[in-house]
């Protein structure tokens, strides 16, 4: 009980604060929203959704913010801000998802799609090579298998926290000779055996192996930001804040809430 008494002290003197520096509140966020990437199977993990746009927000409500936990041989998980939802990607050997998965190399033709608007499909396998393709990224498809893994799908760059970082690349597909090289952004490599995992906080797809171990999904993110003249947030649970070029952004890499 004192807690919440003391918080409501706080954000009434928050408010008060910002009526009295004449502010303007904040009623519009720029965001970042990146599911966690799918787990490699034989082929490349997808990579987690990734949305991007412009939301009004509220203010005198705290908002949800969810970090999708990327996936261990399973689906990445969402990743959620407010109403906005990004889809986590598609496990290794044809899963759906944010972006989906490669084709195994046993069922070549049969790949994970993704969702239009948060990413891309996964790429073919190659049964005489016994070779699998290459998960989807948020930017392009996975690549199919040749010789070797299909190389995973690219992500996309965003400088949302005033650095360029890609986000949300696709796994690497494995194979007998070799594995696919993970896509720009977040996705691991693929192997003949243990294959790399996805980039934490980049949502990046797991890479798929011919054998023994494949790489987990990266972990999801999520990331606002909006101009410097509007006030200041009230509250904020789990997110760093930063400012970079006349915006103030929020970080969240683990699940929280926001209040403006």
């Amino acid at each position: 009980m004192a807690s919440g008494v003391f918080n409501l002290k706080h954000q009434l003197f928050a408010l008060a604060l910002r009526a009295w520096s004449g502010q303007q509140k904040t009623n519009y966020v720029e965001y970042l929203v990146v599911a966690g990437g799918g787990g490699g199977g034989g082929s490349g993990g997808g990579a987690g959704g990734l949305l991007t746009g412009i939301s009004p927000v509220s203010t005198g409500s705290a908002i949800t913010v969810t970090v999708g936990a990327g996936g261990t041989a399973a689906n990445g998980q969402n990743s959620v801000f407010g109403s906005i939802t990004a889809i986590g990607g598609g496990v290794g050997n044809a899963g759906s998802g944010g972006s989906g998965s490669g084709a195994a190399r046993n069922v070549p033709s049969v790949i994970g799609q993704g969702i239009s608007g948060q990413g891309n499909a996964g790429g073919q396998g190659v049964d005489a090579n016994n070779a699998s393709g290459g998960g989807g990224g948020a930017g392009t498809v996975g690549l199919n298998a040749s010789y070797y893994g299909g190389n995973g799908g690219a992500g996309i760059a965003s400088a949302i926290n005033g650095t360029v970082t890609v986000y949300a690349g696709g796994g690497g597909g494995g194979g007998t000779y070799g594995g696919g090289i993970g896509g720009v952004g977040g996705g691991g490599a693929g192997a003949e055996s243990n294959a790399t995992a996805g980039t934490a906080n980049r949502g990046g797809g797991g890479g798929g192996i011919y054998s023994n171990n494949a790489g987990a999904g990266g972990s999801g993110i999520v990331i606002i930001r909006y101009p410097n003249t509007f006030a200041d947030a009230i509250s904020v649970s789990n997110g760093t804040k930063t400012t970079a070029n006349g915006c103030t952004i929020y970080t969240f890499t683990t699940s929280g809430t926001i209040t403006f």
